[in-house]
């Protein structure tokens, strides 16, 4: 990727975000982001106005629901043109393991007994266990196992998987834990090549990535918007093809609803009504980079994460180069990034310390990471590690900074070497 002229400026990106002014939370280092990312004050304001000004059931002939309404529609418009998708192609549900799990219900009609699907060891166990379980139906489950000196996976071992019976691949686009971007495309052409269905989940990719959906080559794509700086919702969307062929999990007479169909539990009125919040910041985002412009939504988030793809590659080799120097530690995945090959998500552990214990000496210091298997159960495992204590992760985002990251190394120091 070209590096671009112009850099990230974080001092604006970070004025957005209140919890940088909240007496709680502004003197906390904040390196849990793949947890849950800070909000920006556009959400905040939107979810606050919701609650306030018109907390009713939308879509009615009163003007207060009326609002309600066109503030949730202003959302779906939203997310569905970040995406460069269409409007029946998006549904919104309360989490991408739930939208996972209800997908797996309506395709399961396509299953025979002895049809195969693959899944892999490196994946969260959302887009792992929905689709194991249809093993009790019959279909025979395959997987695509992690390199255990690198966490990796390989495309050579993924072609030895494919047959004539794959009828699902579901792959992440990037593991929550080992952080390199998986080659979805070649994914996508060799399972499509066998007649496959392909499901990927974007939850450790979004905060990092604005992708068009109908260029990633898959045929559902799931992510969550608490990881993406918005309300706690997820978003999952499928290609009008593949839709065709998902069975309705909603009620009977909202069998050809979009918003619907596949969100049994209905729309969370205003968790939904703030995500326009998401899309308003990355615009004062572009707007503070590069100005006035006619380019559309999802052209002016893709120039903006260009920035920010620079801006975490630069913090995450800032901690690799540091990691990958010390003897007594075990780093997952790469131990250098470049801007769309690496997530800034890091995880490692030590010789002679628990993940645990680093997590807590770090939190005495201000600086809030997370340690444990991150529901990536099977893929620590896999790397030898123990998954009862996991590893440490530092999962960094646009607002940091190289001076957080600067004192994280600083501590890890001081920790290891008391170790």
């Amino acid at each position: 990727m070209k590096k671009s002229k112009i850099s990230l400026d974080t001092d604006f990106v970070r004025s957005q975000f209140p919890a940088f002014q909240a007496e709680e939370s502004r003197d906390w280092i904040f390196f849990e982001n793949a947890g849950g990312a800070y909000v920006p004050a556009t959400v905040i304001e939107r979810l606050k106005r919701f609650f306030v000004a018109h907390k009713v059931q939308p879509y009615g002939s009163f003007a207060l629901s009326r609002t309600a309404g066109e503030e949730m529609d202003e959302s779906y418009r939203a997310i569905t043109e970040l995406l460069h998708a269409e409007a029946d192609e998006v549904t919104l549900g309360p989490s991408t393991t739930l939208n996972f799990y209800v997908l797996a219900q309506g395709l399961r009609h396509l299953l025979n007994p002895g049809d195969e699907i693959v899944v892999t060891n490196q994946d969260h166990e959302a887009n792992v266990g929905v689709w194991r379980r249809l093993s009790e139906f019959g279909a025979v489950i395959r997987e695509w196992r992690v390199q255990k000196e690198t966490g990796e996976l390989d495309l050579s071992d993924f072609e030895s998987l494919i047959g004539d019976r794959t009828k699902l691949v579901c792959c992440t686009l990037c593991s929550n834990v080992v952080g390199t971007h998986n080659d979805i495309g070649t994914v996508a052409e060799l399972a499509h090549q066998a007649g496959a269905l392909v499901v990927a989940d974007g939850v450790s990719y979004a905060p990092h990535v604005i992708p068009d959906v109908h260029k990633l080559g898959v045929d559902f794509y799931g992510y969550s918007t608490y990881k993406t700086f918005g309300t706690h919702q997820g978003v999952l969307w499928g290609s009008r093809g593949a839709l065709q062929q998902v069975k309705a999990q909603g009620h009977f007479f909202n069998q050809s609803e979009s918003r619907y169909r596949l969100n049994p539990t209905g729309p969370q009125h205003a968790e939904i009504a703030a995500l326009a919040g998401i899309t308003e910041y990355f615009d004062a985002l572009y707007r503070h980079h590069f100005g006035a412009s006619s380019e559309d939504r999802h052209d002016r988030a893709r120039k903006v994460f260009a920035l920010v793809a620079e801006h975490e590659a630069t913090l995450a080799n800032r901690l690799l180069g540091y990691l990958k120097e010390r003897p007594d530690l075990q780093l997952l995945g790469q131990d250098h990034a470049e801007p769309g090959g690496r997530a800034s998500t890091v995880a490692f552990c030590a010789a002679n310390i628990s993940s645990a214990k680093i997590e807590r000496e770090l939190a005495e210091r201000g600086i809030g990471v997370g340690s444990g298997n991150f529901y990536a159960h099977r893929c620590i495992e896999a790397l030898g590690i123990d998954p009862n204590d996991g590893v440490v992760r530092v999962s960094m985002v646009h607002y940091n900074t190289e001076e957080e990251v600067d004192q994280l190394l600083s501590a890890l120091d001081e920790i290891l070497e008391k170790a």
